[in-house]
């Protein structure tokens, strides 16, 4: 169904709106500069999660302001609580509306399909491999950016590790057929139907509701938001091998950013990195504590433990996870996408997980 532009062009209005009042900027600037107080605008991740209340918001209100020895300081909001559709944030920071800010690349996926190449599910089973996937995919993502939507990447974060919680006994990926399993994403779903499960995308804030009534049996879902939820008070079990991350990229539109003086730009370069890797260090440390919270091990900390079977993978998995990818994730994502996603594909992440992209894919099928 094709959707309304009129209407579609009011909504982002309106979006745009609730933004600039929550910053108290008045609507009908073409880019929102630095104001006369030197206070900087960030709309930041989603705000429930530890990336956001551990990380991005502390640097922004605490370290930034002392970096630049009280001469600038910055206000943040996560685009969750202020009205904004992830799929909106690339063009609500090309308009500048959003001067700096945070978007979930599953979600801008939807209008730039691309983006979604470093993170597809089945892709990265550990962190080292989504760590050297994303270097061999940024300088295009940066390329990109700069020259289509006129944002400059200043980091790339990552959420914990997305794994399966189900509500009966299971010993490895093929016993997942038959399954009602939630799903965030296509990637996701084509991942579940290779396996012979059935994907139900669902919102976050339904998962519990959905396997609590028995409209689904298994969720992908992150591992400590998962415990955070109570998804372990109506499941048995959670698979440790990671389907996928949860990508995003922090940027700031290039009117706004060249806006700012040379001295700001070159401290935020310097210290945007650092912030960058405290994000990936501590997603990798929930991402372990998420599990060992989740099977009650003495090792938790920060949350409330319970009782799950944890389920590794056996060999096999990994063989299965490679073979689905390759034939059915990987193939599917280059037939929605085109054949230049295969290309940039084969140019950049390819060499990393050993898998060429075909150009060409007719009707790809479940493996």
């Amino acid at each position: 169904m094709m959707r309304n532009p009129r209407k579609n062009s009011a909504w982002t209005a309106f979006r745009a709106a609730v933004v600039m009042a929550l910053f108290g900027v008045a609507w009908g600037q073409d880019v929102l500069p630095v104001d006369a107080t030197q206070r900087l605008h960030i709309v930041g991740g989603l705000g429930a999660l530890r990336q956001y209340t551990r990380q991005e918001e502390p640097f922004w209100t605490r370290e930034f302001p002392k970096l630049t020895g009280g001469k600038v300081s910055a206000e943040i909001v996560p685009f969750d609580r202020v009205g904004i559709r992830g799929q909106e944030m690339l063009r609500l920071m090309q308009l500048g509306v959003v001067p700096f800010g945070t978007a979930l690349l599953s979600l801008v996926a939807a209008q730039e399909p691309l983006f979604a190449a470093p993170d597809l599910a089945g892709l990265s089973p550990d962190m080292q491999t989504t760590r050297k996937a994303v270097a061999a995919f940024r300088p295009y993502l940066e390329k990109t950016l700069r020259e289509r939507y006129g944002i400059e990447l200043l980091a790339v974060y990552t959420y914990p590790a997305q794994v399966i919680f189900c509500n009966k006994p299971f010993a490895d990926l093929a016993d997942l057929a038959g399954r009602r399993i939630r799903t965030s994403s296509p990637p996701q779903a084509d991942l579940i139907e290779a396996l012979g499960g059935e994907p139900i995308q669902t919102k976050f804030d339904e998962i519990f509701a959905g396997i609590k009534s028995g409209k689904m049996d298994c969720a992908i879902t992150g591992a400590m938001s998962g415990n955070t939820v109570g998804l372990p008070e109506v499941t048995t079990h959670v698979y440790t091998m990671p389907i996928n991350w949860g990508l995003s990229i922090f940027g700031a539109n290039v009117e706004a950013w060249n806006a700012l003086s040379p001295e700001l730009r070159t401290s935020l370069k310097q210290e945007l990195p650092k912030l960058e890797l405290a994000i990936w260090n501590e997603s990798e440390r929930e991402t372990g504590n998420g599990i060992a919270c989740n099977i009650g091990s003495s090792s938790c900390v920060d949350a409330r433990k319970y009782k799950l079977t944890a389920v590794k993978p056996v060999p096999i998995d990994d063989t299965k996870r490679r073979t689905i990818f390759a034939n059915t994730v990987l193939s599917r994502w280059v037939h929605r996408c085109g054949a230049q996603c295969a290309e940039v594909w084969n140019q950049t992440i390819a060499s990393v997980v050993g898998m060429q992209a075909k150009k060409t894919v007719n009707n790809p099928t479940a493996q």
